[in-house]
């Protein structure tokens, strides 16, 4: 017990080191300018929390934590709920625009934006086991072309696969350099061409605007109707009018519109994924992932496997940048920073490596999360960063770590006297 309270008293006393100037002390702004009001109040709870937490934690491991089969009963059970939480969460999905307000359909809008970020990332890092820090590099790429597109007259339609075209196309680039590199060192050097990208667009003040980013980009249109209430005959409201179909304009028509836009657009990541995963490439990476060597000693192509998981994650991060922009109606290189990297692989990491099911729920779960405690601007991202390793020591391998692997032996058969006379076995 004494090594316990020793325990639970040093995470204490860290803690008390980490939140002693967060929140023990506050600024306020008075006669004589800014001036520090202590907190011991709000810091002794918080201290007194974390003392409690780990003495709680570590009693839960003493008693179940070593049980092997409790741990294996547990991984089983996840799987179990896996088969029933995919169908809930895609209904949820599909029908969300239907009973939820303006609030509720554009958060959905963020969250399958990260989804389908998620789902192009684990391509290159859960499949092929590649680490990417700089994938919002294809992310700007992708938003910039349709954004530099439509200056020219083109649409969301003609600039969507020009977008994903030209992402993949940066994403073989960038493959070709670090093909023998592994690691942290590969790490750095997609770090590097993340940053690499962003300077270009701030400096290149000619060409992407540079600080002052492009604006008045067009929004999609629904087989060339506008989600617009003027009184013109290509408007989707005019067109149901001319149909016997009167209703009337409201700006949540247009975001239930994007809202399927990008929901389409994710399960076209998913299914493409899926599929690529059941063939000759997939099996690749995922080979690729486990040994490089031993990958290589099976004759498999290291160069060509490297190239098509960098172009195939970058080409969908090139989709979700078309449609960002289009979304949004306004890019400029501050949309595009580490942070927003550091989130997609969060979300990778913590859903589980190569999980599409359990990329989907860190999505909705740290982006819907923070939604949820915008409110709490003060302790969102305490709250945030706490639910994180809380997630990472519960689960250290994701919140679905349990995949079927895509090649995997079926149970044993006896072969029987009589089959191996016939040649049949």
């Amino acid at each position: 017990m004494s090594a316990k309270l020793r325990d639970a008293g040093l995470s204490a006393l860290v803690a008390l080191g980490l939140f002693g100037v967060m929140l023990g002390l506050r600024t306020e702004s008075g006669p004589g300018g800014l001036y520090l009001v202590p907190r011991p109040l709000l810091l002794a709870q918080v201290v007194g929390a974390v003392f409690a937490g780990r003495l709680a934690w570590l009693a839960w491991r003493e008693r179940f934590g070593s049980s092997y089969q409790s741990n294996r009963s547990l991984a089983e059970s996840l799987t179990r709920a896996g088969r029933f939480v995919a169908p809930v969460l895609l209904l949820f999905a599909a029908t969300l625009p239907f009973y939820g307000g303006r609030y509720a359909i554009d958060t959905g809008v963020i969250v399958l934006t990260y989804v389908m970020l998620g789902w192009g990332l684990n391509i290159v890092v859960g499949l092929a086991g590649l680490l990417d820090l700089g994938y919002v590099a294809f992310y700007a790429i992708g938003a910039y072309t349709f954004a530099l597109l439509s200056q020219m007259g083109f649409g969301f339609w003609e600039c969507l696969p020009l977008s994903g075209v030209v992402a993949a196309t940066f994403g073989v680039l960038l493959g070709f350099p670090v093909l023998r590199l592994r690691g942290d060192y590969l790490a750095i050097v997609t770090l590097a061409f993340g940053e690499i990208i962003r300077l270009v667009l701030l400096n290149s003040v000619s060409v992407t605007g540079g600080p002052n980013g492009i604006g008045n980009i067009p929004r999609p249109t629904l087989f060339g109707l506008t989600f617009t209430n003027s009184g013109e005959a290509n408007t989707f409201v005019a067109w149901m009018a001319s149909h016997s179909m009167p209703i009337d304009y409201s700006p949540t028509q247009r975001a239930a519109f994007l809202y399927y836009v990008i929901f389409a657009l994710a399960l076209l990541t998913n299914w493409v994924t899926l599929r690529l995963r059941r063939v000759a490439l997939g099996r690749a990476w995922e080979a690729l992932r486990e040994d490089e060597i031993a990958c290589r000693s099976l004759g498999i192509d290291v160069t060509v496997t490297k190239l098509t998981a960098f172009a195939m994650g970058a080409g969908f991060g090139g989709l979700a940048g078309c449609f960002f922009a289009t979304r949004a109606s306004f890019i400029s290189p501050e949309s595009f920073t580490f942070f927003e990297s550091a989130i997609v692989l969060a979300i990778v990491v913590l859903g589980g490596l190569g999980s599409q099911l359990g990329t989907a729920l860190a999505a909705l779960v740290m982006i819907g999360g923070s939604e949820v405690f915008r409110d709490l601007q003060e302790y969102r991202m305490l709250v945030f960063g706490l639910a994180l390793v809380v997630v990472m020591i519960w689960r250290p391998r994701g919140l679905v770590s349990g995949r079927t692997p895509t090649v995997a032996l079926g149970k044993p058969r006896e072969i029987s006297a009589e089959l191996v006379a016939e040649g049949r076995a």
